[in-house]
């Protein structure tokens, strides 16, 4: 079934080509991207996303006019999921790029965008009952550099680990940094469980600044509950009670075994029915 999507401006039916051979985004990956969830006619945690788009769009040197503003960015989204249908409960990308030009010269610095969206299934606002199989990736690192926070259009490192998954029949992949520790997964952040403490990778150690990381350590500072946002190894990770992930779109997922090791959930199923349930509710 064919769907809408939104570029530069104007709706397009979703097989309209919209980048030539010449575009920066596709020749050197030059461009960042937001993947986001529609939830009851509502973009959730949109002004977060937003926050982190434009701070990804100052640090690459975009030039946006006056209009290129979050409320427009969030407008076009909500019409957009409304005309294909998925405003109730949906999966939002949207993807900034540069145009076309060599390395060094750039026709511009305008920010080309492309909003797409998806129907997602009510399963997504439901626990997940049967826990996640991961493993760690070994062979792309990811450097933990000014842009590793950002969601970037280079993603090799992410591509290689979900090969790895899906050869291996993992549900997710695990990434390491440069420096051999644990960075996050391929579409998420991860965090441990030991003796009731919970310890998740550091910005500094060059995960996605995720938005559900943002939230659920927002909310466990707000209710006391003691976390370390730190360096977190891989033998800490394989010694854990319990490993759960998170992502904007599915919010937390427990994971059940990781190297054949079979993980807990009752404290991750706790952080779910108090903060993500919720949140998925008051859409």
């Amino acid at each position: 079934m064919s769907h809408l999507l939104f570029h530069d401006g104007q709706f397009y039916r979703d097989d309209k080509l919209i980048v030539g051979a010449g575009s920066r985004g596709l020749r050197y990956g030059d461009g960042i991207f937001e993947t986001m969830k529609v939830n009851r006619d509502q973009l959730q945690l949109g002004e977060w996303h937003m926050e982190r788009m434009f701070a990804a769009l100052r640090l690459l040197e975009f030039d946006c006019p006056g209009y290129f503003t979050p409320g427009y960015l969030l407008d076009k989204i909500l019409q957009l999921a409304h005309r294909n249908g998925h405003a109730h409960l949906g999966r939002v990308r949207l993807m900034v790029f540069r145009g076309n030009g060599g390395l060094h010269d750039p026709e511009n610095h305008y920010p080309h965008h492309v909003i797409q969206t998806w129907a997602l299934p009510e399963a997504n606002h439901h626990w997940n009952e049967n826990g996640l199989v991961i493993g760690i990736h070994g062979k792309a690192q990811k450097a933990a550099d000014i842009l590793a926070n950002c969601k970037t259009n280079n993603y090799l490192p992410y591509i290689m680990g979900a090969l790895e998954a899906k050869h291996q029949k993992w549900n997710d992949a695990i990434l390491l940094n440069t420096n051999g520790r644990i960075c996050d997964t391929t579409i998420a952040n991860i965090f441990a469980v030991t003796d009731g403490k919970i310890i998740t990778p550091s910005l500094p150690e060059g995960p996605v600044a995720g938005i559900m990381r943002r939230y659920l350590l927002d909310k466990m500072a707000e209710n006391n509950i003691p976390f370390i946002d730190g360096a977190l190894t891989s033998d800490t990770l394989l010694s854990a009670d319990e490993i759960f992930l998170t992502n904007s779109t599915y919010g937390i997922r427990w994971v059940g075994s990781l190297n054949e090791k079979r993980l807990g959930k009752e404290f991750t199923r706790s952080l779910y029915e108090q903060f993500i349930r919720p949140l998925f509710l008051a859409g």
